[in-house]
Formats: C-alpha cells, sequence, structure tokens
C-alpha cells in the first residue's frame, strides 16, 4: 500500500513537474515571438518613415529646371512597389523577408541615383527644403540599419530559444517556426559613394 501511493505521489509531482517546466518554455517562445513581432512592426514604420518623406523630396526637385524625368518616376514606381510589399509578422519567413527587402533595395537605388543626379543641379544644393529632406532622409537611412539589427538580434534568441532541446519538441507541437533574418545585400560591402 505504501509503494502505491508513494508512486502515485512521485508519478503526479513529476507530472505537475514536466507541465510545470514546459509551461515556462512555451511561455517563454510566446514572449519571444512577440519580441520579433514587435521589432518587425518596428521595421516597418522605419521604412514607412522613409516611404512618407520621398513625396516631399520628389515635389522639391521637379522645382529645379529640366531635371530628369526618368529619375523621378523610378524613385515613384520604386516607392509604389516598396510599399505594396505586406509581410504578415506571423509569417517572417526568409521568403516573405526577402521579397520585402528586394523591394526596398529597389527603391534605396532608385534614391541614390535621385541623390547622385542632384549633384548636377546648383540651385538643389542651395535650397533649404531639399537639404532638410535630404538630412531626415539620412537620419531615417540610419534608424533603418538600426532597427534591422535589433530585429535579427530578437530572431537571433527566438529561432535559438526554439531549436535547442527539449524547447524544439514542444515548439514543433505548437507550432513555432524558425523566422527569417535580414540579409546584406551582394554587393553591400562597398558602400555607394553618395555626395551631399
Amino acid at each position: 500500500m505504501k509503494h502505491t501511493s508513494l508512486r502515485r505521489l512521485l508519478t503526479i509531482v513529476g507530472l505537475f513537474s514536466i507541465l510545470s517546466l514546459s509551461s515556462c518554455g512555451y511561455n517563454t517562445m510566446v514572449e519571444l515571438d512577440e519580441q520579433v513581432q514587435s521589432q518587425w512592426a518596428q521595421v516597418e514604420n522605419v521604412y514607412q518613415r522613409r516611404a512618407d518623406l520621398i513625396p516631399n523630396l520628389v515635389n522639391s526637385v521637379k522645382g529645379a529646371a529640366n531635371f530628369e524625368q526618368e529619375t523621378l518616376t523610378r524613385v515613384t514606381e520604386a516607392r509604389a512597389k516598396a510599399t505594396a510589399v505586406n509581410v504578415d509578422p506571423a509569417k517572417l519567413t526568409p521568403e516573405s523577408i526577402e521579397k520585402f527587402q528586394q523591394a526596398q533595395g529597389e527603391l534605396s537605388s532608385a534614391l541614390g541615383r535621385l541623390m547622385v543626379v542632384t549633384e548636377n543641379y546648383p540651385q538643389l544644393k542651395a535650397n533649404q527644403n531639399f537639404l532638410e529632406l535630404q538630412a531626415e532622409i539620412a537620419g531615417t537611412e540610419n534608424r533603418i540599419s538600426v532597427e534591422r539589427r535589433k530585429f535579427n538580434e530578437v530572431t537571433q534568441t527566438y529561432n535559438s530559444k526554439i531549436r535547442s532541446f527539449p524547447n524544439n519538441l514542444m515548439a514543433g507541437m505548437f507550432g513555432f517556426e524558425k523566422k527569417g533574418y535580414f540579409q546584406a545585400e551582394a554587393g553591400s560591402n562597398k558602400a555607394p559613394k553618395v555626395e551631399f
């Protein structure tokens, strides 16, 4: 009788311990998933800030005599394409992030070309509104870099948690999947030369 009661008690304590440890692991994975989604929202926020500045930049450049219309069209089209790419924060797969990053990269390239072309227009370089917008965009590019780095950091923490034992067992049961990272673009190790 005593052994049966002791076994039952040990079984109950053992099950309770397993459930307690499991719920702690599950809760931690939920918290980390929320951090990744929150940081993704911040990444989108800074990209949106850049997109919001572009129409004002384009309008200030339009005022320059004989400015290359093709360059402005490319920037406008790239902005439209970049803002059309939406990523579900619950499905931050490497493929979805790559698609987002590609559209944003095309916008960055178009903006870079615009800034280079403006060098040929001394009246733009003297326009206070244009200079302020240029500074705002440069600051926003820095913010984008910082937020992308933070996103990769919280994603790495999340991915490590769901892939380590025994969390990987629970992650599989509850559908926690590996998230994608921002990757450096090809040729990004050579900074483009942009002069203001």
